[in-house]
C-alpha cells in the first residue's frame, strides 16, 4: 500500500509517516510537505492507495488543492488530516469529495485508530453535535427563568448492518460514497442513469439523510459506532 502523506509542518509531518508505517509493515509513506512536490509525486505515480492531505500548506489553500486531487484522480481517496475541527470545515471538505476527516487534536490512540480505518478503506469523521454552528462553536442558550423540561433523546440510527439494503443498492451506496455522479455509477454497474437515481435515494432513505454529504457523514459515524462495538 502507498501512502501520499502532505502536511507542511516538520515535525507532523514524521510523526504521522512513522505512526502510519508502524501500524502496517507492508505500507510506503511517501511524505511530502507542499502541494508542487505533491502533485509532482502523483504525476509520476499514479498508483496510491490513499492521500493524507492537510488543509494549512502555506502557499495553497488546502480545499483548492483537495478539489484538484479529486478532479485529477477521481479514484484515490483523499481524507483531509487538519488542526481545525469546525463542523464547516468538515463539511466543506467531504462537499469537496474528501473520504473522510481526522482532526490532529483527537488522542494518538484515537488517531491512530482512525488512520488504520481509513487504510483499509472505511469513512472517518469526526463526531459533531446538532448544536454547533458553521464555525464549531457551541451557542449557548438564553437565560430562562425557569429550566425546560429536557428534549427527548433524537432517533437512533439503525447500523449498517440494520440498513436493509439489497446487493444492488450497497453497490451504489459505496460508489456514492466515493463521490461519484449517477452517470458514473451507471456506466460502472451497467444500469440507466434513473435508475441509479432510484438506488440513491433509496440509499438516503434507509441512512436518514437528504443528501450525499450527509450520507457520508452518516457512514462515518455509524463506522465509529460498530468499530466501538468491538
Amino acid at each position: 500500500m502507498k501512502v501520499l502523506l502532505v502536511d507542511d509542518h516538520p515535525l507532523i509531518l514524521a510523526a504521522l509517516k512513522a505512526m502510519i508505517e508502524g501500524m502496517h509493515p507492508d505500507v510506503h509513506v511517501s511524505a511530502l510537505s507542499n502541494a508542487d512536490d505533491a502533485r509532482a509525486a502523483l504525476r509520476q505515480d499514479h498508483e496510491h492507495d490513499l492521500v493524507l492531505l492537510d488543509l494549512q500548506l502555506g502557499e495553497v489553500n488546502g480545499f483548492d488543492l483537495l478539489a484538484e486531487f479529486r478532479r485529477d484522480y477521481p479514484a484515490l481517496p483523499v481524507v483531509v488530516v487538519s488542526a481545525s475541527d469546525r463542523s464547516g470545515d468538515v463539511i466543506r471538505a467531504i462537499d469537496l469529495g474528501a473520504m473522510g476527516f481526522l482532526p490532529k487534536r483527537m488522542a494518538t490512540e484515537d488517531l491512530a485508530d482512525a488512520l488504520r480505518l481509513v487504510m483499509d478503506g472505511g469513512i472517518f469523521v469526526p463526531t459533531m453535535g446538532l448544536s454547533m454552528d458553521p464555525e464549531g462553536s457551541y451557542t449557548a442558550p438564553a437565560p430562562r427563568s425557569a429550566p425546560l423540561p429536557p428534549s427527548p433523546p433524537p432517533p437512533r440510527r439503525p447500523s449498517m448492518d440494520e440498513l436493509g439494503l439489497t446487493p444492488r443498492q450497497s453497490e451504489v451506496m459505496q460508489l456514492l460514497l466515493q463521490g461519484k455522479p449517477n452517470k458514473d455509477i451507471a456506466r460502472r454497474l451497467g444500469l440507466s442513469v434513473e435508475t441509479v437515481k432510484d438506488h440513491v435515494q433509496a440509499v438516503l432513505r434507509a441512512l436518514g439523510v437528504n443528501s450525499r454529504t450527509q450520507a457520508v457523514l452518516a457512514v462515518g459515524q455509524m463506522t465509529q459506532q460498530r468499530r466501538g462495538n468491538f
